[in-house]
């Protein structure tokens, strides 16, 4: 059961971000100046920005105030996800020495 709900952690973002495309496209599409291109992107490099870009993006005065504090506090989130995930898997690099003793 802990593996699903790490599998459903970890797409989360993903699945939300593509549900917001769907259900409100030109909201999406101001968000993010009619590109999809970078919203692509960030769907498979920076899941939580994106996800909070979209959320917080406001038509008439962009983003304001308090709405960069959660846009740093998601970059934050995803390079520690990317990585956590990297010195998780450190030992299968070729080459690896380990310095513990």
């Amino acid at each position: 059961m802990g593996c699903l709900f790490a599998v459903f952690a970890g797409f989360f973002p993903r699945l939300a971000v593509l549900f917001i495309w769907i259900a409100r496209p030109t909201l999406f599409s101001a968000a993010f100046g009619g590109s999809w291109f970078i919203p692509l992107l960030g769907i498979i490099f920076l899941p939580f920005t994106t996800l909070m870009w979209a959320l917080l993006y406001s038509p008439i005065g962009g983003m304001q105030g308090w709405d960069w504090l959660w846009i740093i506090l998601a970059i934050v989130i995803d390079l520690a996800t990317i990585g956590g995930s990297g010195f998780a898997n450190k030992e299968r690099m070729p080459y690896y020495q380990d310095t513990n003793p």
